[in-house]
């Protein structure tokens, strides 16, 4: 079972959908949720972006998202919107496997990124 999920995630990433250095990206900040217990992209899951207020150090949201059929979240931020600064995107995992009707360990995950 686990050498079908690896060969699931391994055709799913190396797909023909794979963007190319070359074609341009809406957004300059981009995610991929990847279900790696089932093989599959994490579709429909909800997202955040953030912000930290350089002075305050509190958190603005900028918007909220889900991920497509493909795992990904088209679109988060403009390349103008984008400025110097520290991000982070919060994902409801909780809420993800609840809708799947299974429990987990993280009601979300947050990973953070300085943008220079």
């Amino acid at each position: 079972m686990s050498a079908f999920r690896l060969q699931q995630l391994k055709s799913h990433i190396l797909s023909d959908r794979k963007i190319t250095a070359m074609s341009p990206s809406p957004s300059p900040l981009t995610t991929h949720v990847l279900n790696t217990a089932l093989g599959v992209p994490g579709s429909n899951m909800t997202l955040r972006l953030y912000q930290q207020q350089p002075l305050t150090t509190v958190w603005h949201r900028i918007t909220t998202g889900t991920t497509n059929g493909d795992g990904r979240c088209p679109g988060l931020i403009t390349q103008e919107q984008f400025k110097p600064g520290v991000y982070k995107l919060h994902f409801e995992t909780g809420q993800y496997w609840a809708s799947m009707g299974q429990t987990s360990f993280y009601p979300y995950v947050e990973v953070r990124k300085v943008q220079p």
